[in-house]
């Protein structure tokens, strides 16, 4: 019996080890996975919380959560620190453009310039100074936007107003007609155009949009020409654009208002199927 004994807590204590060294491994895992994503700045990061101890699952939920909030920090003082040089920039040129324009206006008025060689190139010089006036002033939209008025919005009427205006289009909602994210109505429904305009404007002929829960989570995918991999990290960069007639302020304004409304707006690296480009929109919890 005795010998027994020993051998049933032989067995025991390597199994023990064996499990100990096998879990051990899967920690160090996670953390250089973890270490890797945080030095490529990718803070989406969300590791798994099975197979683990109570105290390790708390940890690896608490630094899920940790990721999401460095990400929502730093997409904040990325557009922060854009509007600042928007505002700087606008300011510049409109102060530099308006002395152009006022200048050429009253030459192309003086009797002894109409009908002469000179006419035309100061009206060149006039209408390129309007058209740059114009061109900046759709900047101020970054710096003046209003506070955002949130209320639980419920997502399915938001998204048939939005079709309407679209009907061409060709649209897969999978949206339940009870889902509610806490939102201001307005910007969302401005978001959720510019990202159709975007697609129409890349080809598109397919909307999707997708809810994922429990987490307050919208999927917006098209299946126009995909975005081209050298542009991926500046597409939310204001002034950037890669269109020939865009003028680069739709996704940056658009990041702007979802993180006003204390969410985020983000391309992700992997489209959902039978799509080329998805972007992701996260909402804060719902307001009781």
């Amino acid at each position: 019996m005795n010998v027994l004994l020993y051998i049933i807590i032989g067995c025991l204590a390597v199994v023990g080890v064996v499990w100990f060294w096998r879990h051990q491994r899967s920690l160090r895992v996670r953390a250089h996975l973890m270490q890797e994503a945080i030095r490529n700045h990718d803070f989406t990061f969300r590791l798994p919380t099975n197979r683990l101890l109570p105290g390790e699952r708390a940890m690896q939920e608490t630094l899920n959560q940790l990721g999401d909030t460095i990400r929502q920090q730093v997409n904040q003082n990325e557009v922060e620190s854009w509007e600042r040089l928007t505002r700087v920039l606008t300011h510049e040129i409109m102060n530099a453009t308006a002395p152009i324009a006022s200048i050429s206006q009253s030459l192309l008025g003086r009797p002894d310039v109409k009908g002469t060689p000179l006419e035309e190139g100061i009206h060149a010089i006039f209408t390129t100074s309007q058209h740059l006036n114009t061109f900046v002033d759709s900047y101020r939209k970054l710096s003046q936007l209003q506070q955002p008025a949130l209320e639980n919005v419920l997502l399915s009427t938001l998204i048939h107003d939005v079709q309407q205006l679209y009907s061409n289009m060709t649209w897969d909602s999978a949206v339940a007609d009870d889902v509610m994210v806490c939102a201001d109505p307005n910007m969302l429904r401005q978001i959720l155009i510019n990202l159709v305009k975007n697609a129409i404007e890349a080809g598109a002929r397919r909307i999707g949009i997708q809810h994922h829960g429990p987490a307050p989570l919208i999927l917006v995918s098209n299946d126009g020409q995909p975005i081209p991999a050298e542009a991926r990290k500046s597409i939310f960069v204001p002034f950037f654009t890669t269109k020939r007639t865009g003028s680069g302020i739709g996704l940056s304004l658009s990041r702007r208002m979802m993180i006003q409304q204390g969410g985020s707006l983000s391309l992700l690296d992997q489209p959902q199927n039978g799509y080329h480009t998805t972007f992701a929109l996260e909402f804060q919890k719902q307001q009781r």
